[in-house]
């Protein structure tokens, strides 16, 4: 990785290429960030830097982090991330990074906290066939059925595909395109969806499959 960015999901939108074909992308607020630590493989084994997004009320950061952010002379910020980076040297503490990191082309990877849909059953959660709702079925169409054998080993496998908790969980989106960089209002519009909500936060950075 050489490059990353943090941002916040505005919305779907479409544009226009120039020969009028309509490309479906997604666009994000991509920074501000400014990079309030930097690791080297000297001092801790590999290299990385720390990057900060969204203004925080001073009154409303922890002590901890409170001196973390007076040792790095920077403003408290809502949102940390790491990026682990081949080589920092380029990189300083207080240096901002702006949506104009990525061009017209680059291949990304995005990363957000899915959309949280709560308690789900086998078919919404897993896609699950369902039973016929004829011929003495009973009120069982939508149920998970048997969950392992009864006699031997008389337990349910670990693994076991069952009702539970759907979404807000981590997703990776992998070599997607940006296909447009505004960066004078700090927007990225990113060809296709990218996880999370709307207004959830993502970060973006280069393809691993680039």
């Amino acid at each position: 990785m050489q490059k990353g960015i943090i941002g916040k999901k505005i919305g779907m939108t479409q544009i226009f290429d120039e020969k009028g074909n309509v490309i479906p992308v997604t666009v994000v607020e991509a920074g501000p960030c400014v990079i309030s630590q930097k690791k080297t493989v000297e001092n801790d084994g590999y290299a990385s830097i720390q990057m900060g997004y969204g203004d925080l009320k001073p009154q409303k950061v922890t002590k901890p982090l409170k001196g973390h952010f007076a040792k790095a002379d920077v403003a408290p910020k809502r949102t940390l991330r790491e990026f682990r980076m081949e080589n920092t040297d380029a990189f300083n503490v207080g240096d901002l990074v702006k949506a104009d990191t990525f061009a017209n082309g680059d291949k990304v990877d995005v990363t957000a906290t899915s959309k949280g849909k709560g308690y789900a059953g086998v078919i919404k959660r897993w896609n699950h066939h369902r039973l016929k709702e004829t011929h003495g079925t009973g009120p069982v169409a939508r149920h998970g059925g048997s969950n392992g054998p009864t006699s031997s080993p008389s337990r349910v496998f670990p693994g076991m595909k069952m009702a539970g908790h759907l979404g807000a969980e981590r997703v990776t989106v992998q070599n997607l395109t940006v296909v447009k960089v505004d960066a004078e209002n700090n927007l990225i519009a990113i060809k296709g969806a990218v996880p999370g909500p709307n207004g959830g936060i993502v970060v973006i950075h280069d393809s691993v499959k680039a």
